[in-house]
């Protein structure tokens, strides 16, 4: 049981590891996506002498921020404390709808859908 978890902590890990490594990657492409949009509507903005051109790039930075976040800021430990705090003091929010399986449950679902079940 002991390596079970330990593997399943392991994968777990990887997993996370991934996820971050995927978002630090999709950073470098979408930064390098906003600072040309900026440049460029910033330039269009100068020229047209309309600063509502700029207006497009509000919603990326909110994007930009949050990807640098999630890959080199706070945001998982963050998350990881607003988890732990759930746990904590909102557990009745992780409650299953009609409570947990139990193996008389999953024995009624399987019997209802076996075609070969004899009930004795």
């Amino acid at each position: 049981l002991e390596r079970q978890l330990l593997m399943q902590n392991q994968m777990r890990e990887r997993q996370t590891a991934m996820q971050i490594a995927w978002t630090r990657e999709f950073l470098k492409y979408f930064g390098t996506f906003f600072g040309l949009a900026a440049a460029g509507l910033t330039a269009g903005a100068i020229k047209k002498k309309n600063p509502g051109v700029l207006l497009p790039i509000v919603p990326l930075s909110f994007i930009f921020a949050y990807q640098y976040d999630m890959g080199y800021g706070t945001l998982l430990q963050r998350i990881k404390g607003e988890a732990e705090k759930i746990l904590d003091t909102e557990n009745t929010l992780l409650e299953l709808p009609k409570g947990a399986l139990t193996y008389e449950d999953l024995e009624k679902m399987r019997r209802s859908q076996s075609k070969f079940f004899i009930e004795k």
